[in-house]
């Protein structure tokens, strides 16, 4: 390979870090330095509705936990930034308009309301939803005519009405796909934000990508990413999609089925090499029936062309007996240490004494007290968890809803959790006794907790979370 090799990873700071994006990082990364080459990390934070900094900040702590760090970012610089999508507004905008220019892009100025109409019409006809380009040619009157009426509009890819898009894949050879099939994407929003297509081949081409190593979910977009390549009259990076993480059932990996967000896994003990062994083994074999190897050994034999493109099953006992072998491997000052800065931090036990020392009399308390502030899952089977008024499905129904709620709240704190509980209460008409106890039982497996909401702050939003769905996937299963 003559030119330097340079890869990225992009993720959306809309959430957890997902240990989708630590799968596909790591292969990115391992691939990078494999070949001398630069691992560069992008924050794709076009999506300002969603986009938020504490996201973003658990994806650097997450990343780095890994041991996967970039050679370019946000947070490092590098010679091809600004590396945060929100700030590189102005370059979207020229490429935008060069489209425009070349006649590869046109303004479309279809209210909301008429695209819904239209996607309900082909639905009922049974045709594949997409834009009828009602605005596809426009006269360059009418275009000004209605700028200069200030209607609001965005701009679309002009894409071929016949023919196919063809792309190379390097673990699937080429690929094909009807040009009838492919939407005219929108390229830009009326916000003056790019959607994820134009910005993510504008900023691969500035960033010198050479390598587009992603998930396989991805293959549906990559021709539009091929046509805007050769609108521009840019070379294309190579294109590699990586098969998707699957659950037992082999449906993509979800938070319904499997804790995603890697702050779960840290918090619940898993070590950062039993992770980054375990994502490995993802798809990819090091040979000779060896399952056990650090990240540099796999750096040393690691080939991009032997992923298998069968989905990998996120297998928690295979993560569990990788752990282990880990934690067997440890000396005894790494286990203190991991102890001490990992479980019983002074930050922690700070935040933990006001709460503790409500039902403490003797220091030899403080473990069977406050256990549930470090355990993950919980054992309902010798308490009952629900009220006597409701039963399993009303139960379920009102977690799920929940749940809902506070997969959205990011602001994990005292005051924001008590008011989602309550709205939540009234919202479904539940006793306040029965609501509060039935959650108290599920996040802390104790009728005698501190106060809830502040409970629940400590144990944090990651194991709160996981605890809820636990219970139901296993009690109200």
């Amino acid at each position: 390979m003559s030119r330097e090799i340079r890869v990225r990873i992009a993720p959306s700071p809309t959430g957890d870090p997902h240990v989708g994006t630590a799968y596909t990082a790591l292969f990115n990364y391992v691939f990078a330095k494999k070949h001398g080459g630069k691992f560069i990390l992008r924050i794709e934070d076009t999506d300002q509705t969603r986009a938020r900094a504490s996201s973003e900040e658990q994806i650097f702590s997450s990343l780095k936990w890994l041991g996967l760090n970039w050679d370019e970012g946000p947070d490092c610089g590098g010679p091809y930034g600004p590396y945060r999508q929100s700030e590189r507004l102005d370059i979207y905008r020229e490429y935008t308009q060069k489209l425009v220019d070349s006649g590869h892009a046109y303004p479309c100025f279809c209210t909301a309301e008429r695209l819904d109409r239209v996607r309900a019409e082909q639905k009922a006809q049974n045709l594949t939803t997409r834009y009828d380009g009602h605005c596809r040619n426009l006269s360059p009157d009418e275009v000004a005519k209605q700028k200069a009426a200030g209607t609001p509009h965005v701009i679309r890819l002009r894409v071929p009405t016949d023919g196919v898009t063809r792309f190379m894949d390097l673990l699937r050879d080429e690929l094909q796909f009807d040009n009838e099939r492919i939407d005219d994407q929108v390229l830009m929003k009326t916000d003056g934000f790019p959607t994820y297509h134009l910005a993510n081949v504008v900023d691969d081409h500035l960033m010198k990508i050479t390598h587009v190593i992603r998930a396989e979910e991805w293959i549906s977009s990559t021709p539009k990413h091929a046509l805007l390549y050769r609108a521009f009259g840019w070379e294309e990076p190579v294109f590699c999609h990586l098969p998707l993480l699957r659950n037992s059932d082999r449906s993509k990996i979800s938070k319904r089925k499997n804790p995603v967000s890697l702050t779960y896994y840290r918090r619940a003990g898993m070590l950062p090499e039993a992770i980054v062994n375990f994502l490995a083994l993802m798809g990819w074999s090091y040979g000779e029936d060896r399952e056990i190897f650090t990240l540099n050994e796999m750096i040393e034999v690691f080939d991009l062309k032997k992923i298998s493109i069968g989905g990998p099953v996120f297998d928690m006992v295979k993560l569990t007996w990788l752990n282990q072998h880990y934690m067997h491997k440890m000396d005894e000052d790494a286990f203190i240490h991991y102890i001490r800065e990992e479980i019983f931090t002074k930050d922690f036990l700070r935040r933990l004494k006001p709460l503790a020392l409500e039902r403490m009399s003797r220091f030899e308390q403080f473990v069977d007290n406050n256990a549930f502030f470090f355990n993950g899952a919980l054992d309902y089977k010798h308490i009952e968890v629900l009220p006597a008024s409701k039963d399993k499905d009303a139960v379920r129904t009102m977690l799920y809803q929940l749940l809902e709620q506070l997969d959205e709240l990011y602001d994990w704190q005292n005051k924001p959790l008590h008011d989602v509980l309550n709205a939540h209460r009234e919202k479904i008409g539940w006793k306040p006794k029965d609501y509060f106890m039935t959650i108290r039982l599920i996040v802390t497996g104790r009728k005698d907790s501190p106060p809830l909401t502040e409970s629940m702050e400590l144990i944090g939003r990651e194991m709160v979370r996981f605890r809820i769905r636990n219970f139901v996937d296993t009690v109200l299963a």
